[in-house]
C-alpha cells in the first residue's frame, strides 16, 4: 500500500528521464560554431601543417589524455606526438585529421563534445592514403581566456567506415 502513492512518481521518471537524456544532442549552434572555428579547425590545421606550438596551445596545461591502455597528462602525450609534427613541417610526412560528432553539449565555457576522428597519413607525394583510423573519442573542453581548449581527450575505441559515414558534417 505504501508503494500506490510512488506510481505516478515513476510514470513521470519513465516519460522525462529518456526525454531529458536526448533531449540536448547538439549545444547552442553559435557555441558550436565558436568551437568548430578556435578549436577543431585549427586542430586539423596544424597537424596537416605539422605547427606543434598552435597544436600543443588548444590543450589545456593540465590537460589529460585517457585511451584504453593508459591514462597520461597531455604533455606526455605531445612529448611522444611532437616528431610527427615536425616530419609533416619538413614534408617527411602527410597527414590529416577531421572531426564529426554525435553529441555536442555546450555552454559560453564548458563542452563536452562525443564522436569520431578520421586520422589519415597519405604516401609522401601522392594523395595515395597509407593508413586510415576511425577512433570514437569524447572530448571535454573549457574556455579559457577567450579560447576553447581541451581538458580531457578520451580515445576509445576504433570505429568504422560505416559508422563514420553515418555522421553528420
Amino acid at each position: 500500500m505504501r508503494f500506490k502513492n510512488l506510481l505516478p512518481v515513476l510514470l513521470s521518471v519513465c516519460i522525462l528521464v529518456p526525454y531529458m537524456s536526448f533531449s540536448q544532442k547538439s549545444g547552442d549552434p553559435q557555441i558550436t560554431k565558436q568551437i568548430d572555428e578556435l578549436l577543431w579547425n585549427k586542430i586539423s590545421k596544424s597537424v596537416r601543417e605539422g605547427d606543434f606550438e598552435t597544436y600543443s596551445s588548444l590543450n589545456h596545461a593540465n590537460a589529460v589524455l585517457v585511451s584504453n591502455a593508459k591514462s597520461v597528462t597531455m604533455k606526455e602525450a605531445l612529448a611522444n606526438w611532437k616528431q610527427g609534427f615536425v616530419d609533416s613541417k619538413n614534408g617527411k610526412q602527410k597527414v590529416n585529421v577531421e572531426f564529426r560528432f554525435s553529441k555536442r553539449l555546450d555552454n559560453e565555457t564548458t563542452a563536452h563534445e562525443t564522436g569520431i576522428f578520421n586520422f589519415i597519413t597519405y604516401e609522401i607525394g601522392t594523395d595515395k592514403i597509407k593508413s586510415e583510423d576511425y577512433v570514437n573519442f569524447e572530448a571535454l573542453l573549457v574556455k579559457y581566456n577567450g579560447f576553447w581548449q581541451i581538458m580531457m581527450e578520451y580515445q576509445k575505441t576504433k570505429a568504422s567506415r560505416e559508422e563514420w559515414e553515418a555522421l553528420m558534417k
